[in-house]
């Protein structure tokens, strides 16, 4: 299946962004939950654990197997079911460490859901962009009823590397 990518590159409050948006027939407060409640968010990408209101959580993927080491999350911002800021991974001064931003927005019986992550990491976008596609699309099959694991990483990568590459004109 060939999968074409929909991220774009953005000037955002944290720098050079990659950005990719999702639409959904269904409501604000259901992808709202699907991206920030644990048991939802397990089933297409990961879960927490901790206490957000402390302003971090530990977070670890669950779509990419069992040994894959958790992250800690330092929350900047969380209005519900409009806007969640984060970080992922390390202190906020480190470079490998990874801004990320979800906005919900809701009008005609549609919700959409902008992604940004900060291009500024030890992360080449090339690398993580793709992922983020294959998420996303993952959590588009789930609020459509559908199983996530239908959902196959190779279509995503290393097929739309090159793309990002060109896209932040990396090494």
């Amino acid at each position: 299946m060939s999968i074409e990518p929909t991220g774009r590159r953005e000037t955002r409050g944290f720098g050079e962004a990659v950005v990719f948006d999702r639409r959904f027939s269904t409501t604000i407060d259901e992808v709202w939950a699907s991206v920030t409640e644990s048991d939802r968010l397990q089933r297409w990408v990961g879960v927490w654990e901790g206490d957000p209101a402390s302003g971090g959580v530990v977070f670890r993927m669950t779509a990419e197997g069992d040994d894959v080491p958790p992250e800690a999350v330092t929350i900047h911002e969380c209005a519900a079911p409009r806007t969640l800021r984060m970080r992922i991974g390390g202190r906020d001064d480190e470079a490998d460490a990874g801004e990320l931003e979800l906005t919900l927005s809701e009008a005609g019986g549609t919700t959409t859901l902008t992604f940004a992550q900060s291009a500024a990491s030890d992360h080449p976008v090339a690398d993580v962009a793709p992922g983020w596609e294959y998420y996303l699309d993952r959590l588009v099959v789930d609020l459509d009823g559908g199983d996530p694991a239908s959902v196959d990483f190779a279509d995503y990568y290393p097929a739309m590397c090159e793309h990002y590459r060109a896209m932040f004109e990396e090494g």
